[in-house]
């Protein structure tokens, strides 16, 4: 029985310590020096400065193994633990950097599993997670807008290849170049140039540029801003929802204002 009280007196100083602000902040500060340690090592340094970011690395290693560990401890149901993504994600970034691979033939990917120990940066800040969780939810409806400007940059390839492959054979010869040459269009990098070039020959060749690139750089890409903000919205509403939900509270929604006002309009006509 001791043991058991002991063990929820830690589960309750852990949950406690992994709440509290200052602890988030610091261990987030640890994952910017380890980012940095990690830039610091793509350059020539002097060998004790090299020992010290050896020293580091061990140091940000093990510090990152008392965290997993604290916020495992601090879980009331260890099963559900793993059932969220971030933490399994942790989990295997903290396994992984703790094999000793620095001086075998698997040090490169040694390396960059510590790359990737700047991604627990997301894990981390839950606005960063909703973030995250938005793009990948967006990817399916993107999927459709990503076909649809496909096809127009097929159909604009087509007839750039054939009407420009005389003049410029570098930037028109076949419908791969063409691509390529529509995608250095879209992102306004010199492309006045490339107008400029054909309307020598075609003098209205302006308008294929123009119309090409209000419906790639404008109008799609506003339809991808629009998508993404959708379901940046709904995530931050299910997160608010969920927050809600752990304080045993509930969101207020207009149906509930509605009802409200009802039940108030019906004791005031009952009290004249």
């Amino acid at each position: 029985m001791e043991n058991v009280t002991s063990f929820q007196t830690i589960q309750t100083q852990f949950e406690r310590l992994k709440s509290n602000k200052a602890f988030e902040l610091f261990v987030i500060g640890v994952i910017v020096v380890s980012a940095l340690l990690i830039g610091a090592k793509t350059y020539t340094l002097p060998q004790s400065v090299v020992d010290a970011t050896i020293a580091l690395d061990y140091f940000i290693t093990l510090f990152f193994l008392v965290e997993i560990t604290i916020r495992f401890i601090a879980e009331q149901n260890k099963k559900r633990f793993f059932h969220s993504f971030w933490n399994t994600f942790d989990t295997l970034i903290v396994v992984v950097s703790l094999v000793p691979i620095d001086n075998s033939e698997m040090a490169v990917v040694g390396r960059l599993i510590r790359v990737f120990r700047v991604l627990r940066m997301v894990s981390i800040i839950p606005e960063l997670r909703i973030l995250l969780t938005s793009l990948v939810k967006a990817l399916p409806q993107l999927g459709y807008v990503m076909l649809l400007m496909f096809i127009i940059f097929y159909i604009y390839a087509a007839v750039g290849s054939t009407l420009f492959h005389h003049i410029n054979p570098d930037l028109w010869g076949d419908i791969t170049i063409s691509l390529l040459t529509l995608f250095r269009v879209m992102t306004f990098e010199d492309w006045t140039d490339v107008m400029y070039e054909t309307m020598e020959v075609y003098s209205l060749s302006w308008i294929y540029y123009l119309t090409f690139i209000f419906l790639s750089a404008f109008a799609f890409l506003n339809m991808v801003i629009g998508i993404v903000v959708n379901v940046m919205e709904q995530e931050h509403a299910k997160a608010r929802a969920d927050k809600l939900k752990e304080n045993g509270q509930t969101e207020v929604t207009m149906q509930d204002l509605q009802q409200q006002i009802a039940e108030l309009k019906m004791i005031i006509q009952s009290k004249r």
